[in-house]
C-alpha cells in the first residue's frame, strides 16, 4: 500500500525548511534512497524513522503522520490477523509458532502500540505452549493414564484459544491468552530486554544473520542497515552524485542498492533500471563473449588473428568512422603476430587509443606478447576480426550470447532510443552535469550501456560459471602476464602492499593474489563515470560499484574496506595509468 499522506507531509515540511533530500539525509541516519521512497509513497516508514526526520526538521512527529487515513482500520486488521493466525504454521513447521510472530513483532512494534501489545501476548503464549507441550510429552512417557490425556488434550485447547483470539483481535482489537508466562513485557527494562535478546539469539540467530548480515572476507559481518548508513555518509563526504552497489556472498547477491541521483541538477533519483555508461566494464563482458566463440571453435586464443582473413587487415575498406580503419598498419611488420590472447591480456603492443599518439596514427609501440600495455585498440582489433569472420556485428553477437540469455534487457554495446527515458548523466568534480555521449559505434572495449540490475546479473553469472564452461573461466582468471608494481602510478604504501601478491592480467580482467585467495578485478572510467568490481571466485564473494561521478574513484578504496574488509586490493586504474593517458573511453 502506498502511504501518500506521509510522503506529502514530508515533502511539504522538507521544502518549508529549504532542505534537499541529500541535505535532510546528512542531518539524519536516514539514507537518501529511503527518503525518496517515503516521499514517493513506496514504503510505510517505521515510527523511529519518522522521529529521526522530525527531529532534523525541528517539528513534532505528528506533523509527518498521515491524517484520517480511511484505510488505517483495514491495515490494523491485516497485521493483527497475521500476528494471531501465523502461529498455526507451527503444526507444519516446528518452532514457527514462535518464529513468525516474533519477526512480525520486531518489525511492527514501533509502528503502533497495538502491534506491540498483541505481539508480546502472542509470543508469550506460544513459548508457554512449547513448554507445556514438552512437559506433556514427558508426562506421556512417565505418568500412566493422565500423561496420555495431557499430551493429546493440550493441542486442541491451544488451537481453540488461538482461534478465539483471532476473531476477538480482528473484531475488538483485544486479545486474551490465559496461563501465559510473561517472557516479554510491553515496558522496556534491562531484564526484559536481555530476555528478548536471549530468545532472539536462541531461536533465530542463524536466520537473522543470513537475512540481515553481510559476511566479509575476514569472516566478520556487517548489517545491511549499518552498511547503507555508512555508504550514504561516504558518498556525501566524497561529493559523489549517484552510485549503485552490489555485494556477493556464496556466489549470490546479498546486497543491492542504488543511491543518489542520475541527474543531480534536476534531483532525479538513480534506480536499478537507469541506463549507466559501462566504460571499461565493456571489456569484462567482451572477454566472456570471446571465450564463448573459442568454445564454438570459431577462433583459437593463440592463432595469429590475421590468418583468419582472406586478405590483409589494412586492405579492407573501413565501414565506420574510425575503429575498423587499419590502413596505418600497412607499413608495420609485427602486427600480424597479434593473437586473441594478446588482445585480451593487453599484450598486443597497440596503444590504448590511436589519438593518444602525437600523430593520431595507429601503430605498434611494443612487440606483441612481450609486455603488458593497456590497450583499448587491442580489443577493437580483435572485435573487427571476429565481425569479419562471423559476418555479424558486435552488438548482434553480444545480444545472442550474453545479454538475452541473462535477460539483460537494457544492456547494449550501442546506444538505443529506448534508453532515452531513464539516463544517468556523468558529473564532474563539482557536481556539474556532463553531456550524454550517444556514440553509436559499438566497441568491445568501451561502449557498453547497461544498468545496475543488468550488470549485477552478469557478475552473478560469472561467479556461478554460467554462459561458458568452468575451463574457459579458469583461462580468463589465470595470470596471463605479470605486472611489476614498481611500474605503477601508486603510493609507496600501495606498492609495498602489492609486492606481497602476484599482480597481473588475465583475459579482460585484472589478476591479484590476496590473503583471501585469487581476486579478479575490472575498473571503468570516463565521461564522468567511475566503476570498480572485484570477484573472489574461490569463496564466491565480490563487489560491484558503479558511480556517475568523477569523484567516484576517491571513495572506492573506503567502500572496499567497509563492504569487504578488503584493504589489500588496489584499483585497476593504477594498472591502467602505467600505460595510458586519461580518456573518456577507457
Amino acid at each position: 500500500m502506498k502511504n501518500m499522506n506521509t510522503g506529502k507531509n514530508l515533502i511539504y515540511q522538507r521544502k518549508l525548511k529549504g532542505y534537499s533530500q541529500q541535505e535532510l539525509s546528512e542531518k539524519t541516519e536516514v539514507t537518501v534512497r529511503t527518503i525518496q521512497r517515503i516521499e514517493k509513497g513506496d514504503v510505510q516508514p517505521h515510527l523511529q524513522t519518522l522521529k529521526l526526520l522530525a527531529a532534523a526538521l525541528d517539528i513534532d512527529v505528528n506533523e509527518l503522520l498521515p491524517i484520517e487515513n480511511p484505510k488505517e482500520e483495514a491495515i490494523q486488521k491485516k497485521w493483527l490477523l497475521l500476528l494471531h493466525a501465523t502461529p498455526l504454521l507451527g503444526f507444519m513447521l516446528p518452532l514457527f509458532n514462535v518464529l513468525i510472530p516474533l519477526f512480525l513483532w520486531i518489525h511492527k512494534r514501533e509502528d503502533n502500540p497495538l502491534y506491540n501489545q498483541h505481539g508480546v501476548k502472542v509470543i508469550n503464549f506460544q513459548i508457554t505452549v512449547l513448554i507445556f507441550y514438552f512437559l506433556s510429552f514427558i508426562a506421556l512417557l512417565t505418568i500412566e493414564g493422565y500423561g496420555f490425556f495431557m499430551f493429546f488434550a493440550i493441542m486442541p485447547i491451544c488451537v481453540f484459544i488461538v482461534l478465539l483470539n483471532i476473531f476477538y483481535a480482528v473484531k475488538k482489537h483485544k486479545c486474551y491468552y490465559p496461563l501465559s508466562i510473561p517472557f516479554l513485557s510491553y515496558k522496556k527494562s534491562a531484564f526484559k530486554s536481555a530476555a528478548t535478546l536471549f530468545a532472539l539469539a536462541f531461536l533465530t540467530s542463524c536466520h537473522v544473520q543470513g537475512q540481515n548480515n553481510i559476511v566479509r572476507l575476514d569472516g566478520s559481518q556487517i548489517s545491511k542497515d549499518s552498511l547503507t548508513r555508512q555508504i550514504a555518509q561516504i558518498m556525501a563526504e566524497g561529493n559523489v552524485q549517484g552510485m549503485a552497489l552490489s555485494i556477493f556472498n556464496k556466489n549470490a547477491v546479498v546486497y543491492h542498492e542504488t543511491f543518489g541521483y542520475k541527474d543531480y541538477e534536476e534531483k532525479l533519483p538513480l534506480s536499478d533500471s537507469t541506463n549507466i555508461y559501462g566504460a571499461s566494464f565493456s571489456k569484462a563482458v567482451f572477454s566472456v563473449l570471446v571465450m564463448h566463440l573459442v568454445e564454438e571453435g570459431i577462433i583459437d586464443l593463440d592463432t595469429p588473428l590475421e590468418s583468419y582473413l582472406p586478405q590483409k587487415i589494412y586492405e579492407y575498406e573501413p565501414q565506420t568512422r574510425w575503429h575498423d580503419d587499419f590502413s596505418d598498419l600497412k607499413q608495420d611488420s609485427l602486427y600480424h603476430k597479434i593473437t586473441a590472447r594478446m588482445c585480451l591480456a593487453h599484450t598486443s603492443g597497440l596503444p590504448n587509443w590511436r589519438w593518444d599518439e602525437k600523430d593520431h596514427k595507429l601503430k605498434l609501440i611494443k612487440t606483441p606478447g612481450s609486455t603488458h600495455y593497456y590497450s583499448g585498440e587491442g580489443f577493437v582489433y580483435l572485435q573487427v576480426i571476429l565481425e569479419k569472420i562471423m559476418g555479424q556485428g558486435l552488438e548482434e553477437m553480444a545480444q545472442e550470447r550474453i545479454f538475452k540469455p541473462l535477460k539483460m534487457n537494457r544492456s547494449s554495446y550501442e546506444w538505443k532510443q529506448a534508453f532515452d527515458d531513464d539516463i544517468a548523466y556523468g558529473h564532474g568534480p563539482k557536481g556539474e552535469k556532463y553531456t550524454k555521449d550517444t556514440d553509436n559505434e559499438p566497441r568491445g572495449g568501451s561502449t557498453l550501456e547497461t544498468t545496475a540490475e543488468d550488470y549485477t546479473k552478469f557478475m552473478e553469472a560469472v561467479l556461478n560459471k554460467r554462459l561458458i564452461s568452468k575451463k574457459s573461466y579458469d583461462e580468463i582468471f589465470k595470470n596471463q602476464i605479470s605486472i611489476d608494481p614498481k611500474e605503477l602510478s601508486v603510493s609507496s604504501e600501495e606498492r609495498a602492499l602489492l609486492s606481497k601478491g602476484n599482480l597481473g592480467y588475465g583475459l579482460g580482467w585484472g589478476y591479484l593474489e590476496t590473503p583471501y585467495g585469487k581476486g579478479v578485478f575490472k575498473a571503468g572510467n570516463g565521461s564522468g563515470f567511475q566503476h570498480y568490481s572485484i570477484l573472489f571466485p574461490e569463496t564466491g564473494m565480490g563487489i560491484m560499484i558503479m558511480t556517475n561521478s568523477r569523484n567516484g574513484r576517491s571513495i572506492i578504496k573506503k567502500l572496499l574496506e567497509i563492504c569487504l574488509k578488503d584493504s589489500f586490493s588496489t584499483l585497476e586504474v593504477a594498472v591502467n595509468n602505467r600505460s595510458r593517458k586519461p580518456h573518456n573511453n577507457c
